[in-house]
């Protein structure tokens, strides 16, 4: 997987997973398990710096140098 998050997205990525569980947890119920969906997933890609959804839409916000593939 090549990486296509920058840092600044993978950050906003763990701000917005962090947002999310406190409300599912404020929240409960069905929300509560939708949100937490959400932060897994967030947290994930900011983890590892690939978002499929990007690679299906072709958005690329890491700034590589010419030299890397």
């Amino acid at each position: 997987m090549i990486k296509n998050e920058s840092s600044a997205d993978r950050i906003a990525r763990l701000v917005i997973a962090a947002i999310a569980v406190v409300i599912a947890i404020a929240t409960g119920g069905a929300l509560a398990v939708v949100l937490g969906v959400v932060a897994v997933i967030m947290v994930a890609t900011a983890a590892t710096g690939f978002c499929p959804l990007y690679r299906v839409f072709g958005i690329n916000t890491c700034r590589r140098s010419p030299g890397q593939a």
